[in-house]
């Protein structure tokens, strides 16, 4: 059966009950806090002040900088997540792609990719905010005082990790119908990837259901999972080839930016600004201020998301003719002003890669796509930069403001 023959309100129904549901059969289960992990604040204190105020920080050395106020690192791909039996395994079946061209093997090496495009970095964005805002009413039992911020804000942090890369992992499934590869060994290959994609994803969405239910927070588990549900409602938006991937929209419906900000909210803006809406609600904070911190979050994931859709446009390390998304703001914003380029576009019905990417990216390259685009990085990242303005002057309001910056380095 196809991927996107699935009714789209069963599967948004599906994502949004199942994670509740899941949540309450293991509510009775629990997960060990992470080890403590300590480090000199007060250096660090002078640290941050002297890096913001005498340099633009690049993108590696504010994350670098950012984790150590956190105290440990904060994606879940650390050596408990490595070691496990089922990790293990994805990573020796994983093996058997080689040399094949399923796209699991090019998003598992995004997700280890340790560099400026960074994807595993929203857990420290959720730990920051977290230390930022502080928590009021909880036991001390609930601190981890070395990192100033609670046990239950750390297994959120993991949580929203684990959603975001579920998601990206279940992307990577090949749509397979008749006639599509003649080979049996290709249809082999895809079918045995569709697999370790289709259980690799499932077992993270599982996991984030075992820790979302030590949390003992309904308000929190349904926040989230609404989140996953925004998530399963973006991969039916506007116009898409046999593979399900995006394809801009015609007619008029809505103009550039209503339609790239609602694709990307859903997809985006909506998990992170729900992770630190939720991380406040559970350090007891008010309804306004967890309002703030869902603001921060989207404005800070529709920021972070134009940029990486800057950088095939503006990068010194584009490949000449390489994929890009068609849906990216610079693309969109040059279709607005100039519909003739959807010529080129519409070929890529059947599939993406019938279009000319060197042609497109050419022409948007020269157009006003890209300042336009431009404008909306700095919009967002100023929105973001208003609402962390409500918190006290502390390293982790420091360290969110140097990432912010340095996302113009991207």
């Amino acid at each position: 059966m196809s991927l996107i023959s699935v009714s789209p309100l069963k599967l948004v129904r599906l994502c949004e009950t199942s994670l509740v549901k899941n949540v309450k059969i293991l509510g009775a289960l629990s997960v060990n806090p992470p080890a403590k992990c300590y480090n000199n604040h007060r250096e660090l204190s002078t640290s941050m002040k002297l890096f913001s105020a005498n340099q633009r920080p690049d993108w590696n050395r504010a994350v670098s900088e950012a984790e150590k106020i956190v105290g440990y690192p904060t994606s879940f791909l650390s050596l408990r997540w490595l070691l496990s039996d089922e990790i293990a395994n994805v990573a020796l079946h994983l093996r058997k792609l080689v040399g094949s061209n399923h796209p699991l093997l090019k998003t598992a090496k995004n997700l280890i990719y340790n560099g400026r495009n960074n994807m595993q970095a929203w857990g420290l964005i959720v730990l920051l905010i977290s230390k930022a805002a502080g928590h009021r009413n909880v036991q001390d039992m609930e601190e981890d005082k070395a990192a100033g911020v609670l046990y239950s804000q750390r297994a959120l942090a993991e949580v929203t990790e684990m959603i975001r890369t579920s998601h990206l992992v279940h992307k990577g499934l090949v749509n397979i119908y008749p006639g599509q590869f003649e080979e049996p060994s290709e249809l082999k290959d895809m079918t045995f990837g569709n697999k370790i994609a289709l259980l690799s994803g499932d077992y993270l969405l599982c996991t984030s259901s075992v820790e979302l239910a030590a949390l003992r927070n309904l308000d929190v588990v349904i926040l989230m999972s609404s989140a996953v549900r925004d998530q399963a409602v973006s991969e039916f938006l506007g116009r898409r080839d046999k593979q399900n991937n995006p394809l801009p929209s015609t007619g008029g419906e809505k103009d550039a930016l209503s339609d790239w900000t609602q694709r990307n909210v859903l997809s985006a803006g909506s998990l992170l600004g729900k992770s630190c809406q939720g991380t406040l609600k559970l350090a007891g904070h008010s309804n306004q201020l967890q309002e703030e911190g869902y603001k921060f979050g989207k404005h800070l994931a529709l920021a972070w998301q134009v940029c990486l859709e800057l950088e095939p446009f503006i990068g010194s390390n584009y490949i000449p003719g390489s994929v890009f998304s068609l849906t990216s703001a610079p693309v969109m914003f040059h279709l607005e002003n100039d519909p003739s380029l959807y010529e080129e576009i519409d070929k890529g019905c059947d599939t993406i890669h019938d279009v000319d990417y060197a042609k497109v990216h050419k022409i948007v390259s020269k157009g006003p796509g890209i300042e336009l685009t431009k404008q909306l990085q700095k919009e967002h990242s100023q929105k973001a930069l208003e609402v962390l303005s409500v918190f006290q002057d502390s390293d982790a309001r420091t360290a969110l403001s140097n990432i912010i910056f340095a996302m113009g380095e991207l």
